[in-house]
């Protein structure tokens, strides 16, 4: 018998109002091509699962250190060190700890299963017009997974929405589209060097795919997240809103996504550095004349989101 085609997830975000219209459900898979040096979400950017400590939860037992078979764990008055390099992201530690400080990050699906998952909240896509969106980490990376997924869901009647960084092969951007209805992608800097610098990979490429997701004619939401330093000078949300007015006639909104600090748990928790600690959120006057910047450049429909937003916006 044929071996059931998986994929690997790192979170199922139920009620999300951001990622889509309506109410949806957002299903991130594990694994991302970029390097993005303020990525939100460390814990998508490997593909394989990881081990995670909350230091808040444990008590001590050490029930995690006789459970694991590769020795990689160590508890000190200090705090767990994970030997990742050893871990071998079994889980047996996980199930042993009593207070449940250790866990798995990625989680295994067949699609149907997945798709099952997905389709408990029917009721509120139908009320809201909303529907099932699949995120990242970047989600081509499992395309096969991903392609199987969207097609299952819209054959239930679902909304389906792709959320991609566009950094992909087109063949297989192509064949995810055809059964989305509708992309959610990010534009982070129009600069080549800068973008390859600040993400890891050429902008080319993404250009490419963009152009490519214009000439689709379904809904597509573009979104930028506002990095002081990186992301945030005007020239660059001209640049950005000078290509949608070109290049992609099908964008419903832009998105100004502020920049926020609050992932730094994640990347102490996965032994990673974020080089973005000590940098303060945005200024709102500024956020709000990028945001006029964006219009004046011939986007109509710019919406500004996160922790700056609503200060803004309260004030």
């Amino acid at each position: 018998m044929e071996k059931a085609l998986t994929g690997n997830t790192f979170n199922i975000q139920r009620f999300s109002t951001e990622d889509g219209p309506g109410i949806r459900t957002t299903v991130f898979m594990k694994g991302c091509p970029l390097r993005c040096k303020w990525c939100h979400n460390p814990e998508g950017i490997a593909p394989h699962p990881q081990l995670l400590w909350y230091d808040v939860r444990c008590i001590g037992a050490r029930d995690c250190l006789d459970a694991c078979p590769n020795a990689a764990l160590a508890l000190s008055p200090g705090g767990m060190r994970i030997d990742r390099d050893a871990c071998q992201a079994c889980g047996d530690c996980a199930d042993a700890c009593p207070a449940g400080a250790l866990e798995l990050i990625g989680k295994s699906w067949t699609v149907d299963a997945l798709v099952q998952e997905a389709a408990r909240d029917t009721i509120f896509y139908e009320e809201s017009g909303g529907g099932v969106t699949v995120s990242g980490g970047e989600p081509l990376m499992q395309a096969e997974f991903t392609i199987q997924f969207l097609a299952a869901c819209q054959a239930l009647g679902l909304h389906t929405a792709l959320d991609t960084s566009a950094f992909a092969p087109r063949d297989k951007l192509e064949k995810a589209l055809a059964h989305a209805n509708m992309a959610l992608v990010d534009m982070k800097n129009m600069d080549p060097a800068a973008h390859k610098d600040f993400t890891g990979v050429p902008l080319e490429p993404i250009l490419d795919n963009l152009k490519l997701i214009g000439q689709w004619g379904r809904p597509v939401w573009i979104r930028t997240p506002i990095i002081p330093g990186h992301t945030d000078s005007p020239d660059n949300i001209a640049s950005i809103a000078a290509f949608i007015s070109e290049h992609l006639p099908n964008c419903e909104r832009y998105d100004l996504l502020a920049f926020s600090n609050l992932c730094i748990s994640k990347y102490q928790r996965l032994g990673m550095e974020f080089t973005f600690e000590q940098t303060p959120l945005l200024d709102p006057e500024r956020f709000a004349n990028l945001r006029e910047t964006a219009i004046a450049n011939g986007v109509k429909n710019v919406i500004t989101s996160g922790m700056t937003a609503r200060k803004d916006q309260d004030a």
